[in-house]
C-alpha cells in the first residue's frame, strides 16, 4: 500500500493544535471541526441507520439537455447547496444559485444555455453552519469530467463544464485472455521526465507517445510486453502539506518534498490528471493547471495510440480513500454519508491515509461503478487495478466487475488483497485477479537485510521446494496454502512501485551495496556485478515461465536503481541513499534513466528474449496443472527442475539458485533445442543437448523438444 510506512510513522507524531496562521483558517474552523462536548452518540448512530437505506437513480453531475445546463449533487444531510458558477477559475466571485433538494438528497439547479466551458462548485451548508457565510469552501463535483486546480496543498479545484466530441477512428478495446497479459507498470511521468528519454514534451501524456524517440511508448512497445498499468491518473491531490509544519491536528515530519507524486490521493473519480497534461518543469506552484481541459483530449490520444500498437491500458484506481490535504470534496460535501466514521464521527482510517470510504453505502457503490464504466465507455480503458482492495466491501467488488463484463468481458480487474484484512482467495472466487506476494516473497525474499529468498539459496518464512512448485502452477488453491481458484487470478510479481526495486533488493541483498551508504555519484552503482546480473535473470527466468498473469514495473529490466539525488536542494535526510519508498520525489530517483538501460543492456535483451518466449509459446501460460511434472535434485535442496506440455509441444526448464554448487539434471529421452541458458533467452536456438544438462550456480534453462 503506498506511503503505509511512513503515514504509520507519522501518525504517532501527530500533533492536535488551532490553526490560526494559515490561508485557510475560516474554511477549516467552520467547516471541519466538531464540538466533542456536544457530540450526541446515540442520534448519530440512528442517523447512520437512516442514511444507509437513501438511494437515488437521478443521473448526477452537470449534463445539457434542450437548450439548458443541469447540475446535480447527491448530499443527503446537507440543508442548502448553492451552486458556484465563474467565468475563470481564478475568479474570487462569481454568480450563486440556490439549489433545491429532493426526497432522496439530490440537488439541483438548471440553467438557461448550453454552458459549455463554465468553471463551477458547490457551496455546501450542514447542520450548525452559518447560513450566510460567503466564506464557505467550494466544492468540485464528484462526477466532475474535468477539473482545474491551483498547485497548493489545499488543492482549490473548479469543475468544468466540459463536452468534447472525440474522434477515435475505430478504436475498439484491447480483448485479451487474462492468462496471456504480459503487464509493464509505470509512471506517466517518469517514463519520460529524463532527459535520456529525447521526448519534446517531457512528464506528459504527450511525451509518452511521442514518436521516433527513445523513450515512453517506443521502449515500451520495444519490450515486447502487451499491456501497461498506468500509476494513478484520476485526478488526485499534487501537493502535500508544508514540510515541518501543521495541518489541522497533522504535523509533517515525512515529506520534505511536499509533494504526491505517484497518485495515491485521488481527488475526483471521473477526471484525468492534469498533472500529466502541464509541462512541469516549467510550472510553478501556486498556479491553475488544468484549466483548458486539454488533460481529457490528451489522455484519450494516449489510449489510442498504445491501441495502435496493440498494448493495452490499466488504471491503478484508488477507491478507497481521498487525497486528505485538500478542501473541496466528499469531506465537506457529506462526511456523515461518504465515509467510514467512529461512534464519535471521526474517520476512520485503516487505509492510514485519513479517511475511509464507506463503499457499503448505495450512492458510493453507485459512484464507484459509474466510474468505472465511464472510463471504460469514455477513455476506452481495457482493466483496472484497485489500490488496497480488501477496504471495499464485497457487495460493491460484485457488482464492479458484473455490470463492467456487461460492456465489455475481457476486462482486467486485479487487486492488492490487502488493506482492512488479506484475502485472496476471496477476490478469486469473484472472478478477480490479486497481487501474488506469496511469489513475491518466496523468490526474492520479504527484505534485503535478513529475508531473502530462493534465489539467494535461502527459505524466506513458510518456504520450501513445495511452494516454488505451487509459484510455478499459478499459486493454486488445491496446493497447499495456495489463493486462486484459476492461474489467470495470480498476478505474479518480483517488483512494483513499492519496496525497493528488484535490482536494488540483489544489490543489496548480495552485500556489494550498503543501503546506509551515501552515493553521489548513481552510475557507480547501475552496472550490474556479475553475481547481480546472475540474480536478476533467474529471478526473471522463473517469473515469466511460471503460470498466471505475469507483471514487471518500469525498469526492472534493466535493474532500475532508485538513488535520491545527493545535490538536490531539500532537507532530506537520506539524501544520496538508495530509496524504497518514492512516493513523494518529483526527480530522478523515479525517472527512468535511458542511459542506464544502455549501461545493463545485457539483462534488458534477457528480458526481451523472456517476453518473446512467453508470447510465442502458450505452454508458459496455458499448460495444464496436470502437464506439468516436477523433478529434484538430490544434490540440491533448492534446485528444481520441470517438464510442461501444451498442444504438441514439450519444454524443460530447470533452475539452480544454489550459490556455489553446479547441479546436473538428467534429460527425458530426445533431442532439445537449448532456448534460454545463463547469457541468453529467446525462441531462437542456441544450441542442441541431450541426455543431461548441468547448471551453473545461480543459473537457469529452457530447452524445447525437437519434433521429428
Amino acid at each position: 500500500m503506498k506511503m503505509k510506512l511512513v503515514k504509520i510513522l507519522a501518525s504517532l507524531f501527530l500533533i492536535i493544535f488551532s490553526i490560526n496562521t494559515m490561508k485557510g483558517e475560516k474554511l477549516y474552523t467552520g467547516d471541519l471541526k466538531k464540538s466533542l462536548d456536544m457530540f450526541d452518540t446515540t442520534k448519530f448512530i440512528e442517523k447512520q441507520k437512516q442514511l444507509d437505506k437513501i438511494y437515488s437513480d437521478k443521473k448526477l453531475g452537470f449534463f445539457i439537455l434542450n437548450s439548458k445546463t443541469y447540475f446535480r449533487l447527491f448530499a443527503p444531510t446537507a440543508v442548502k447547496v448553492k451552486l458556484c458558477t465563474f467565468t475563470q477559475p481564478e475568479d474570487t466571485t462569481g454568480d450563486e444559485y440556490t439549489m433545491s433538494k429532493d426526497s432522496d438528497g439530490v440537488w439541483e439547479k438548471e440553467l438557461n444555455g448550453e454552458l459549455r466551458g463554465i468553471y463551477y462548485g458547490y457551496k455546501v451548508f450542514h447542520e450548525g453552519d452559518n447560513l450566510n457565510d460567503d466564506s464557505k469552501v467550494i466544492c468540485i463535483d464528484p462526477y466532475s469530467k474535468a477539473v482545474a486546480t491551483y498547485t497548493t496543498y489545499m488543492n482549490p479545484r473548479r469543475s468544468i463544464v466540459y463536452d468534447d466530441n472525440y474522434d477515435w477512428e475505430n478504436d475498439q478495446w484491447i480483448q485479451r485472455d487474462w492468462r496471456d497479459l504480459i503487464i509493464y507498470e509505470m509512471h506517466i511521468r517518469d517514463m519520460t521526465a529524463d532527459s535520456s528519454s529525447g521526448v519534446q514534451h517531457p512528464g506528459t501524456y504527450k511525451g509518452l507517445i511521442e514518436k521516433g524517440i527513445k523513450g515512453g511508448i517506443n521502449y515500451i512497445k520495444s519490450l515486447g510486453v502487451n499491456t501497461v498499468e498506468l500509476l494513478p491518473t484520476q485526478d488526485f491531490g499534487y501537493i502535500e502539506i508544508p514540510f515541518k509544519k501543521g495541518f489541522y491536528g497533522m504535523f509533517n515530519i515525512w515529506n520534505p518534498y511536499e509533494r504526491n507524486h505517484w497518485g495515491y490521493m485521488t481527488a475526483a473519480f471521473f477526471a484525468p490528471a492534469s498533472y500529466y497534461a502541464e509541462n512541469w518543469d516549467t510550472l510553478k506552484w501556486n498556479t491553475w493547471i488544468g484549466k483548458e481541459g486539454k488533460q481529457v483530449k490528451e489522455f484519450k490520444d494516449m489510449v489510442k495510440a498504445f491501441h495502435k500498437e496493440g498494448i493495452g491500458v490499466i488504471m491503478d484506481v484508488v477507491y478507497n480513500h481521498l487525497s486528505e490535504y485538500e478542501i473541496g470534496n466528499l469531506k465537506q460535501i457529506d462526511k456523515d454519508y461518504y465515509f467510514r466514521l467512529d461512534s464519535k464521527g471521526n474517520f476512520i482510517a485503516e487505509s492510514f491515509c485519513g479517511n475511509d470510504i464507506k463503499t457499503e453505502r448505495p450512492m458510493v457503490r453507485r459512484l464507484i461503478i459509474e466510474s468505472i464504466l465511464y472510463w471504460m465507455q469514455e477513455y476506452h480503458i481495457d482493466g483496472f487495478r484497485f489500490d488496497l482492495g480488501k477496504l471495499i466491501d464485497w457487495e460493491t467488488i460484485e457488482d464492479i466487475i458484473k455490470e463492467a463484463k456487461k460492456i465489455n468481458p475481457y476486462v482486467v480487474f486485479v487487486c492488492e488483497p490487502w488493506g482492512g484484512g488479506y484475502d485472496p482467495q476471496g477476490f478469486s472466487v469473484r472472478g478477480w485477479g490479486a497481487w501474488n506476494d506469496q511469489i513475491r516473497n518466496g523468490i526474492k525474499g520479504e527484505n534485503p537485510i535478513n529475508g531473502l529468498g530462493w534465489i539467494f539459496g535461502k527459505w524466506y518464512g513458510n518456504n520450501n521446494l513445495y511452494r516454488i512448485k505451487s509459484y510455478v502452477n499459478g499459486t493454486l488453491v488445491k496446493d497447499s496454502l495456495g489463493l486462486f481458484q484459476k492461474k489467470e487470478h495470480s498476478v505474479n510479481y518480483l517488483e512494483s512501485h513499492d519496496g525497493y526495486t528488484l535490482g536494488d533488493f540483489i544489490r543489496i541483498g548480495t552485500g556489494e551495496v550498503n543501503p546506509n551508504k551515501i552515493i553521489k555519484n548513481t552510475n557507480k552503482i547501475v552496472k550490474l556485478t556479475p553475481r547481480q546480473m546472475k540474480l536478476n535473470k533467474l529471478a526473471a527466468l522463473f517469473l515469466f515461465t511460471s503460470q498466471g498473469i505475469t507483471m514487471i514495473s518500469e525498469g526492472q529490466e534493466f535493474a532500475r536503481s532508485k538513488v535520491i539525488p545527493f545535490n538536490i536542494n531539500v532537507p532530506d535526510p537520506n539524501k544520496g541513499k538508495i530509496d524504497h519508498n518514492s512516493y513523494n520525489k518529483d526527480n530522478a530517483a523515479n525517472y527512468i534513466n535511458y542511459h542506464h538501460a544502455e549501461i545493463n543492456k545485457e539483462l534488458v535483451d534477457y528480458y526481451k528474449g523472456l517476453i518473446k518466449l512467453r508470447n510465442a509459446y502458450p505452454a508458459f501460460r496455458r499448460a495444464d496443472y496436470d502437464s506439468i511434472h516436477f523433478f529434484e535434485n538430490n544434490s540440491s535442496k533448492f534446485a528444481l527442475a520441470y517438464t510442461l506440455q501444451y498442444d504438441k509441444e514439450t519444454f524443460f526448464a530447470a533452475f539452480n539458485p544454489e550459490q556455489k554448487l553446479k547441479v546436473s539434471f538428467d534429460l527425458p529421452e530426445g533431442d532439445w533445442e537449448l532456448l534460454v541458458n545463463q547469457r541468453e533467452a529467446g525462441i531462437t536456438p542456441l544450441d542442441i543437448v541431450k541426455n543431461k544438462i548441468t547448471l551453473e550456480p545461480v543459473s537457469g534453462t529452457v530447452l524445447k523438444k525437437i519434433r521429428y
